[in-house]
């Protein structure tokens, strides 16, 4: 008989610790603690939205939420949040990235400095690289309501 080696499943749990380390984050973006926050962050990180924009490079993260807090944002709330840690050991199409990556569902409630108030949901994926920083981020998210609250079109 010769001794098969087992392919390892395509995804898998990851450690619950990775859901901790989510948690953090947005509790950081929350009480406007965005240097604790960008900790977290890898130097090459790129933050993207579903709408297709991004930030690349922790730098541009570290800009964008710094200002946003000072400027937009006068107070965020996180409720009813579900989170995924998993493991993906063998991408299935396209442009997924093999290694541990983080779902995370969460009701968001924030007032802006303008008087506006909006809940919704934003689901999120952080992809931690080797050294357990966030090296990717993918926020969906419908930013038409958004928009409208701050007046824009």
């Amino acid at each position: 008989m010769s001794s098969a080696t087992a392919t390892p499943p395509q995804s898998e749990f990851a450690d619950a610790r990775y859901t901790e380390m989510g948690k953090k984050v947005m509790s950081q973006l929350a009480s406007g603690d965005i240097k604790g926050m960008m900790e977290s962050y890898a130097d090459n990180a790129v933050y993207i939205w579903s709408a297709g924009d991004s930030l690349a490079g922790k730098d541009a993260i570290d800009k964008y939420w710094t200002d946003r807090r000072a400027k937009v944002v006068d107070s965020v709330h996180y409720v009813n949040d579900i989170w995924l840690p998993i493991k993906v050991n063998r991408p299935q199409q396209g442009p997924d990235m093999p290694g541990v990556w983080l779902l995370g569902w969460v009701e968001v409630h924030v007032r802006y400095k303008n008087g506006s108030k909006l809940a919704f949901w934003v689901h999120t994926d952080y992809h931690f690289n080797n050294a357990d920083k966030i090296d990717r981020q993918v926020t969906y998210i419908d930013r038409a309501p958004i928009n409208k609250a701050l007046g824009m079109h």
